[in-house]
C-alpha cells in the first residue's frame, strides 16, 4: 500500500509490513492455558490474550500501523476517529505517542471506564447518541473543519494490516509450541481484527478461521451464508459493546467473505459465563465482546473434540459492575 488514503484491500506482505512498524511499540501477548479446562473441554484450547495489549485491547495495533506513517507535514491537523471504546484508546495512545492531537467521537452509553481512560490518554471525547446521530457523519464533518486524518475503527487497509499481526503472533508462537491449530477462532465487530488475523493465518498456518459474534450481532454468520453482507435489525441489542457494528465492513468482507470458514455466536449469558472462566481459570480480565470466541467453545457452538484450537479475547475493558456481573454466573 502506497497512500494513508488506499482503499485497496491488503495482502498478507501488508501485515508483514506492519509487523515491522508495530515492533518495539506494540507488545508480544503471550499464549494461555490451563491443562483443567483442557481436560473439561477435550481439546487443546490455547489462548491469545490480546487484553493484555497496550491500552487493554488489540486496537493499539491497527491505530499505531496507520498514526505513525502520518507524514510530518499533516501532523499538525492531528486525528479524527469514531469508536465506543477499544479503538478509541488505541488512537487517543498511538496519537499521543507521535505527539499528534487526536479527536475521538463516542457514544453516550460506551462504558464510563473506555471513556475515562479515553480522556487519560490525552483524547478529546465528543459523545453522541448511537441510535439518533450517525457516528460516521460526524467524523467527516470534523475532519473536514479540521483537516484532520480519519482513522476509521476497521475499514482501512493500514488498520486491517496492524490488526492481522495478532495472526502472525499466533503463527510464530504455535509454531514454538510444536502444535499445528486445527481452528482459529475471532471476535468479530466491523471485521478489522479477524480479516487482518484471517490474512495472517492464510499466509501462515493455512488452517480454517472462523468468526464469533454476539447472538443479535451476528451479521457476520450471516453474510458468510449469503455470500452479500447483511445488516442486523435497527431494534439489536448487547451487552458485547465493543461487537456492535450493523454490518460487516465493505473492505474486511472483500476478505472476509474469501477467507473464513464460518460464524459462530453467543448469547450476552454465554458471554459473561466465559468472562468469568477467563477471570477464574486463565487469570485474565475479558470484556464481553472480547470474550464470545472462548465462549463458542466453552458453550459447544463447534466440534472441538480432540482438537487444537487457538481463540483470541480481544479486549479487557470492562467496567466494575460488569465483571462483578459475571463474576455472579
Amino acid at each position: 500500500m502506497n497512500s494513508l488514503n488506499s482503499s485497496e484491500p491488503p495482502v498478507f506482505a501488508d501485515v508483514e509490513d506492519a509487523a515491522r512498524q508495530l515492533d518495539g511499540w506494540a507488545r508480544l501477548t503471550p499464549i494461555l492455558e490451563n491443562s483443567v479446562l483442557n481436560e473439561t473441554l477435550g481439546c487443546r484450547l490455547l489462548v491469545k490474550p490480546e487484553c493484555l495489549q497496550r491500552t487493554g485491547s488489540f486496537k493499539f495495533r491497527g491505530a499505531f500501523n496507520k498514526i505513525s506513517r502520518i507524514p510530518e507535514a499533516d501532523k499538525p491537523a492531528g486525528v479524527v476517529a469514531y469508536s465506543s471504546g477499544n479503538h478509541a484508546q488505541g488512537v487517543a495512545h498511538a496519537a499521543a505517542l507521535m505527539g499528534l492531537k487526536a479527536t475521538i467521537i463516542m457514544p453516550e452509553d460506551a462504558p464510563k471506564a473506555k471513556i475515562d481512560n479515553t480522556r487519560a490518554l490525552g483524547g478529546n471525547v465528543v459523545l453522541y447518541d448511537r441510535y439518533t446521530q450517525n457516528r460516521e457523519e460526524i467524523g467527516l464533518k470534523l475532519q473536514a473543519e479540521t483537516g484532520a486524518m480519519l482513522v476509521k475503527p476497521y475499514d482501512d487497509p493500514f488498520v486491517i494490516a496492524g490488526q492481522g499481526t495478532v495472526g502472525l503472533e499466533i503463527a510464530m508462537q504455535t509454531e514454538a509450541l510444536g502444535v499445528m491449530p486445527d481452528m482459529v477462532i475471532v471476535p468479530a465487530g466491523g471485521g478489522g481484527l479477524i480479516s487482518g488475523t484471517a490474512l495472517a493465518i492464510d499466509g501462515t498456518l493455512g488452517c480454517p478461521v472462523y468468526a464469533a459474534e454476539p447472538a443479535a450481532f451476528d451479521d457476520h454468520k450471516r453474510s458468510l451464508e449469503s455470500g452479500a453482507r447483511q445488516t442486523v435489525p435497527d431494534d439489536a441489542r448487547s451487552i458485547c459493546d465493543s461487537l456492535l457494528a450493523p454490518t460487516p465492513g465493505e473492505i474486511t468482507f472483500s476478505i472476509n467473505g474469501r477467507l473464513l470458514a464460518g460464524g459462530l455466536s453467543v448469547s450476552d449469558d454465554e458471554a459473561l459465563s466465559a468472562m468469568k472462566t477467563a477471570m477464574t481459570s486463565l487469570k485474565i480480565v475479558v470484556e464481553p465482546g472480547g470474550a464470545v470466541a472462548l465462549a463458542s467453545v466453552l458453550s459447544g457452538k463447534i466440534d472441538v473434540a480432540g482438537k487444537t484450537v487457538v481463540v483470541v479475547c480481544s479486549g479487557g475493558n470492562a467496567d466494575v459492575e460488569m465483571l462483578a456481573r459475571a463474576l455472579s454466573m
